[in-house]
């Protein structure tokens, strides 16, 4: 994934998603830890639905086109 669309994720996540900086902070931590997809770490930790998730892969596959 390159930069900006990690950063549209991001923004993604605090705007639409409504998640606090401090959880996507140790989401991104867990994440490169781990070595797991962001998206996926946050939902298998609850922080995110999985109707959210699905949001966030639908904005991210258009963000791809």
């Amino acid at each position: 994934m390159n930069n900006y669309l990690y950063k549209e994720m991001i923004i993604y996540l605090f705007k639409e998603v409504g998640l606090k900086e401090s959880s996507i902070e140790l989401g991104l931590k867990l994440s490169f830890k781990n070595n797991t997809p962001l998206p996926i770490l946050l939902w298998s930790y609850g922080m995110l639905t999985i109707d959210e998730l699905d949001k966030l892969y639908s904005f991210l596959f258009q963000k791809m086109e």
